[in-house]
């Protein structure tokens, strides 16, 4: 079989697809992680976000990014396991549209961007993996 998904193929029916969707999560949320808990002082003045809740939502990125990393290093995808991080996906989203829409935190304007962007990302994200999960499922020697 070859490594190249035929043009007849779908990209999102290629194999490797998931593992891909799991890595770029992975790497979207060491980034976000890494940018919180290095700049959280100047990001909680700059966003209107508690200290706190950006190094405990920092650290929180970084143990899901060693579970993505864990799965995707897999020989095969635990499927249960993606179903998990999907899960997780959809309730950081929750959270995020709760900052944004509850009156616990008064996020700046750019604060408001910040969690919006994280909602819509994470939600595709998650979108992304199901596609890929689905996809994977139906593939021969998955």
């Amino acid at each position: 079989m070859s490594a190249i998904p035929s043009t007849s193929t779908s990209l999102t029916a290629y194999p490797l697809f998931l593992r891909r969707m799991l890595w770029l999560d992975a790497a979207t949320g060491a980034a976000t992680g890494a940018l919180q808990l290095l700049l959280a002082g100047f990001l909680a003045g700059l966003l209107g976000l508690p200290e706190t809740l950006l190094l405990v939502s920092g650290w929180l990125m970084f143990a899901y990014v060693a579970g993505i990393g864990f799965i995707a290093t897999r020989p095969f995808v635990p499927a249960p396991l993606v179903r998990l991080l999907i899960g997780a996906n959809l309730l950081w989203v929750l959270g995020c549209l709760a900052l944004l829409l509850g009156d616990w935190v008064m996020p700046t304007l750019a604060g408001k961007v910040f969690i919006a962007i994280q909602a819509v990302t994470v939600g595709l994200l998650a979108e992304l993996q199901w596609v890929g999960l689905r996809k994977a499922a139906v593939q021969p020697g998955w």
